[in-house]
């Protein structure tokens, strides 16, 4: 097992869970594992299981998938202090795609993420963002073909400004209302694609 002082101090490091207060943070570091990985070590792999989220510690991590044609596509790298593995929380369905380590370096593996995207306490900052989205599209919404597009071009930072979080969380929120198609995005701008269920999560 590891020291519980030493989990505590790496996830306070994490810019995604800023947002979190001291006792949540102490629930999340039981549930979590750290490991340690080389340069070319795979973390997952296509077909894994879909129910961890991991941190990067320090060192470098690149997602790829194989294309039909065999050829490795890279899709990104994470640095310290970023987060991977998120791409199959929604669904909780397999990886597609694998995670491999450029560099040495150590991860936090958050195991078993029951209740998927609440169980990152995403919940209040879900709520808080649907509400800013959708009164953003009463003040500044046209009518779009594709929903409500807001004719404001606003950055995450001024977002996670605006309901007192941080970048990072706002980002990975947006894009889980993306994949939810709950909102569309066009550069900086957004389209709510569904209002009512944006208001649901408030």
């Amino acid at each position: 097992m590891p020291d519980p002082k030493r989990v505590l101090w790496y996830l306070r490091k994490v810019p995604l869970l800023a947002d979190l207060g001291p006792d949540a943070i102490a629930r999340m570091a039981e549930r979590v594992e750290l490991r340690e990985a080389r340069r070319r070590d795979v973390v997952y792999l296509p077909g894994d299981p879909g129910r961890s989220l991991f941190f990067v510690h320090g060192g470098r991590i690149k997602v790829s998938k194989v294309t039909r044609d065999g050829k490795s596509l890279t899709l990104a790298y994470h640095g310290p202090a970023e987060l991977f593995g998120d791409s199959c929380l929604l669904d909780g369905g397999p990886r597609t795609e694998m995670a491999e380590a450029m560099t040495r370096l150590m991860i936090i593996r958050r195991r078993e993420l029951e209740n998927k995207v609440e169980a990152l306490v995403f919940r209040d900052v879900s709520s808080k963002l649907a509400e800013l989205l959708v009164k953003l599209a009463g003040e500044y919404g046209v009518d779009d073909a594709r929903g409500t597009l807001i004719a404001l071009k606003i950055t995450h930072q001024e977002l996670a400004n605006l309901i007192g979080s941080t970048r990072e969380t706002v980002s990975l929120t947006l894009s889980n209302f993306k994949r939810k198609r709950l909102i569309q995005t066009e550069g900086r701008k957004v389209i709510i694609s569904d209002a009512e269920a944006l208001r649901a999560l408030y």
